[in-house]
């Protein structure tokens, strides 16, 4: 399945609009080409309608937050909306700061998402923000492990229902699910947490392969985030003791470009629950 999800991207090589936060904007673009799609990069309000409405998907990101682009994300990811194109949210730091918190509850009214994707915390935040303060949420540690990994399942399902978006909560295991189902996912390196930016070049691949997939969200989500894994995999497998985190960002770029849907098929680490 996941296999067929990469080869989906490489044949329709679909235009991704993405508005990022300029710390990794340049990776999430080449992020986006290796992996066999197009990036736009455009955060204007005067122009944001017009790049979504020549794209096929829009990626979200509020890493680098300001009231100029949060007008830009509510008009883009509204014209993506009434485009029915896919859209995907990364909350960057949802829960650090009143401005990013109140501006992803924001976008989560206002805006449909196809793919929600960010680490336990930032999910929790969502989730608690919209009113789900009890019940399994509350419970859930700020680590997904062995041990909570059936509460976190439960949660990532339960805020997909509600949302009606496909949950991806990334950490040391990933969990990707729709209201029913869930990928656990076992791919990645410790040392992907050494790079700025492994996240956000994630998020911007998901919005490639859920758009290239239509009918497929949860899978070809759940595809992105195996892939991404399994290039911090490969890539670390190259590195020499003269090597650091610059060179290991390279690396994995380089493993997405050289990625084949056989490849990712048999590398990709994951059980279904």
């Amino acid at each position: 399945m996941f296999q067929n999800m990469l080869e989906n991207v490489q044949k329709k090589c679909p235009l991704i609009h993405n508005i990022t936060n300029y710390v990794t904007v340049n990776d999430c673009a080449n992020i986006v080409i290796a992996c066999g799609a197009s990036p736009i990069m455009a955060d204007d309000k005067d122009e944001v309608a017009d790049i979504t409405t020549i794209c096929a998907g829009l990626n979200i990101n509020i890493g680098t937050l300001n009231s100029r682009t949060i007008a830009s994300m509510l008009i883009a990811g509204k014209r993506a909306n009434e485009l029915n194109h896919p859209v995907v949210l990364d909350p960057v730091g949802a829960g650090a700061s009143k401005l990013r918190t109140e501006t992803a509850m924001q976008l989560l009214q206002e805006v449909k998402f196809s793919v929600i994707r960010g680490n336990i915390s930032e999910i929790k935040t969502l989730a608690s923000g919209s009113g789900t303060t009890k019940g399994v949420d509350a419970d859930v540690a700020d680590k997904v492990t062995e041990d909570n990994l059936d509460d976190v399942i439960a949660f990532a399902k339960g805020f997909a229902k509600k949302t009606g978006a496909v949950i991806a909560i990334t950490g040391a295991i990933d969990i990707v699910a729709d209201s029913k189902k869930a990928y656990c996912i076992r791919n990645g390196h410790p040392m992907m947490s050494s790079i700025t930016g492994t996240g956000c070049q994630l998020s911007a691949m998901t919005a490639a392969f859920v758009t290239a997939n239509p009918d497929h969200s949860l899978e070809a989500a759940a595809a992105s985030v195996a892939a991404m894994g399994y290039a911090g995999e490969v890539a670390h497998s190259r590195l020499t003791e003269m090597d650091g985190n610059s060179t290991y960002r390279n690396y994995i770029i380089d493993a997405i470009y050289n990625m084949t849907p056989e490849m990712l098929e048999k590398g990709a680490k994951y059980e279904v629950r």
